[in-house]
């Protein structure tokens, strides 16, 4: 056994797994590590429009509430464009004052209630934090509530201390939060298909470009780089259509959402797969096997910038900008409107069509430059000379 051990371990293919393990465990603890610290500290990237339809008698209370909310707030929005945003996802929660609400706080036996909308068609990790934001909202309402409604009281009746501290205590409870979701998503299952549909399709592609590099280099010297090349675009095509169709399928099959319909569904991750085939494969056109350690970057960093787990707008600046240039972010910005409903499948699907072409235009002129082995059979310079 010891000499086949030692053996073993002088064999490149072995040596190249055992640094491709080292290399896994270094890239993704150096960027993950890096790309979430100091999340919690960006909680005010995130967007919630404050609606007051109660005109100036809540102003107080909506003004208060936009100051002490840990987040960006914008309150010039009507609750329809709020709604319009929110599902564009520029937006990730409305919260709304309705019409009457400074009136129901101040009378006595009147509930008021507070009304909260959420897109769940979004990382998981905002719903959670908005509906525990909504709670806190909720409360600081009511002790705002309580301060106007015990200052009415003594106004209007001269009470004394002890029974406004009654009146106090009857208010506390006197507003309600309603949560509402648009596009809700059916389990946590669903929740977390964007970036199964990521991690599974990116590692495919870069498993089958590592083989599909192999078997073309052996095929160089009795076949042309065109004659290559053309064959890599109808088999990546083909699989793409065809990987597609099963993964698709699959999810459906399993009690997966489908909002917007099976073909839109599959076809888009036909694009984004087909994408992720041709980007992946470039760096082995261009670096050879080598190229494999750029694919675990590219991995590692398309996971933690696509926004499938954590919002893009809490990454700094540097995984959140670099984001923008990766197909992951766009696939999963359309997967979320195909699989759980809203806008966006097709400004996503134009921006990962463009990341394609540039891939394929920049393989194209990659095997234009390299120099090709000679095919066998094919005459040398010399022999065509003499």
């Amino acid at each position: 056994m010891l000499q086949a051990l030692r053996i073993l371990l002088k064999k490149p293919p072995v040596i190249v797994g055992i640094v491709t393990a080292l290399m896994f465990q270094v890239i993704f603890s150096v960027i993950w590590m890096t790309a979430y610290s100091g999340v919690n500290d960006r909680m005010n990237e995130l967007t919630v429009a404050v609606v007051n339809e109660d005109g100036e008698q809540s102003k107080g209370i909506a003004d208060r509430m936009a100051e002490t909310l840990p987040f960006h707030t914008v309150t010039n929005l009507s609750a329809a464009e709020a709604l319009d945003q929110l599902n564009h996802r520029k937006i990730h929660m409305v919260l709304n004052i309705p019409a009457g609400f400074n009136e129901m706080i101040q009378t006595a036996g009147s509930t008021a209630e507070i009304k909260y909308t959420i897109n769940e068609a979004n990382p998981v990790t905002i719903k959670s934090m908005m509906q525990g934001v909504s709670q806190s909202v909720t409360n600081t309402i009511n002790k705002q509530a309580t301060a106007q409604g015990v200052q009415a009281v003594l106004t209007a009746s001269g009470a004394p201390a002890a029974q406004a501290a009654e009146a106090a205590a009857n208010l506390t409870t006197r507003v309600e939060g309603t949560t509402t979701s648009i596009n809700p998503v059916n389990g946590m299952n669903n929740q977390m298909v964007p970036m199964m549909m990521v991690l599974a399709s990116y590692v495919g592609a870069m498993i089958m470009g590592m083989n599909l590099q192999t078997a073309m280099g052996m095929l160089s010297a009795t076949h042309s780089r065109w004659t290559l090349f053309g064959a890599r675009v109808v088999i990546n095509l083909g699989s793409a259509l065809v990987v597609s169709l099963l993964g698709s399928s699959l999810i459906v099959s399993l009690g997966g959402q489908i909002e917007q319909g099976f073909i839109a569904f599959w076809l888009f991750q036909a694009l984004f797969l087909c994408t992720f085939m041709f980007f992946s494969q470039f760096f082995l056109i261009c670096f050879g096997p080598a190229g494999s350690l750029f694919n675990i970057i590219s991995l590692s960093l398309q996971l933690v910038s696509s926004g499938a787990m954590v919002p893009r707008e809490l990454l700094n600046s540097f995984y959140s900008g670099i984001g923008q240039y990766l197909p992951a972010t766009y696939a999963v910005q359309g997967v979320l409107s195909a699989q759980l409903g809203g806008p966006g499948v097709q400004a996503a699907a134009g921006s990962i069509t463009i990341v394609l072409l540039v891939a394929v235009a920049l393989s194209l002129v990659v095997t234009l430059l390299k120099k090709q082995r000679m095919p066998v059979g094919a005459p040398s310079p010399a022999q065509m000379n003499s």
